[in-house]
């Protein structure tokens, strides 16, 4: 069969669906950031996400009526307030950039990975470049700005060591051998996306009308600050400094710069990045109580997204992807 006559397969969709609908709330993000960002320099780094997620927007929606698929709906100009007050400092709005860049080169990756169509892969190889190119100018601004902020340093070892016993893996309690720079990066990593949860959790619980979502993002900044404490006390007590973030991120303003849908959709977000990064972290952690840590705050956070889930469903907020028919219920309809 000609390459031009094979349909794009149930992966491809999936990563298609993921692009639209991300990019879409990410463009409304973006509306709100070019309304309120001060500092020139920033303007044009958002702007230049802006213009990424109208191009792969536009890319999606152009192939999904090709091969006759509908359209997502996404988020749109109902869902972002352009007027609101400030709620996030310019800094904030570099960092969510260099986090989008992240979680865009991630999903672009696995995508790409699974995809085989080549309108498909032309789509997801521009995914990537275009989150990469972000990244690296993001990247370069924070450290022109001096708020790039570094994994910590170590000295270097004199030789190179193979594990011999079997206390390399640990214990549960007890003394443990020092963290490697692999179980450190993530630990390290973790911190940084839990701050910015944090912050965006205390951004939506000050500004949402809804009690139940204002109870709900409160219970996601409490969780963030409580695995910020969890991981940064795991460094301390190996005397590593744990990263050191900007003040005033989250100002006084109490309206709201996006709907509840939009808003929630983010704390969902981050609760999936949180889960796949949590999960990474444990594969790479051979340390039985780093491990077990993972573990228990794994539970905690996939309640919390599972609660996320069901709000948005009593909403009516939860957009399906594109799934297989139900033959049950057609065989039940003859």
């Amino acid at each position: 069969m000609a390459e031009h006559d094979t349909p794009i397969n149930s992966a491809e969709i999936a990563g298609l669906w993921g692009i639209y609908i991300n990019n879409t709330a990410a463009r409304c993000v973006m509306t709100y950031f070019l309304e309120k960002v001060e500092d020139p320099e920033i303007r044009e780094v958002i702007k230049l996400g802006f213009s990424q997620s109208e191009k792969q927007i536009q890319d999606v929606k152009k192939l999904f009526n090709e091969v006759q698929l509908p359209v997502p709906i996404g988020f749109t100009e109902e869902d972002v307030f352009p007027e609101a007050p400030r709620l996030f400092s310019d800094p904030f709005f570099l960092q969510y950039l260099n986090n989008m860049s992240i979680l865009g080169m991630t999903a672009g990756s696995f995508a790409l990975a699974t995809a085989a169509h080549k309108d498909v892969l032309t789509i997801q190889i521009g995914v990537i470049n275009q989150a990469l190119e972000l990244h690296l100018i993001v990247k370069e601004l924070a450290l022109e700005k001096g708020i790039f902020i570094r994994s910590p340093y170590i000295p270097f070892p004199d030789t190179v060591e193979f594990a011999s016993k079997q206390s390399y893996l640990g214990t549960l309690f007890g003394k443990q051998r020092p963290l490697n720079v692999i179980e450190m990066t993530h630990i390290f990593n973790n911190i940084q996306t839990n701050f910015i949860g944090k912050s965006l959790m205390l951004g939506f619980a000050q500004v949402t009308q809804d009690p139940e979502l204002k109870a709900y993002y409160l219970r996601g900044k409490n969780i963030a600050q409580k695995h910020i404490t969890l991981f940064s006390t795991i460094l301390e007590n190996e005397d590593i400094p744990g990263p050191r973030f900007w003040d005033t991120i989250v100002t006084a303003e109490t309206a709201a710069p996006f709907s509840d849908k939009l808003m929630l959709f983010h704390a969902s977000a981050m609760s999936a990045a949180g889960i796949a990064n949590y999960g990474a972290g444990m594969a790479a952690s051979p340390r039985r109580d780093i491990g077990l840590k993972y573990s228990r705050i794994l539970v905690e956070v996939s309640l919390y997204a599972e609660d996320g889930a069901n709000l948005m469903i009593d909403n009516g907020w939860l957009e399906e992807p594109p799934q297989s028919p139900d033959r049950e219920h057609l065989i039940k309809k003859k």
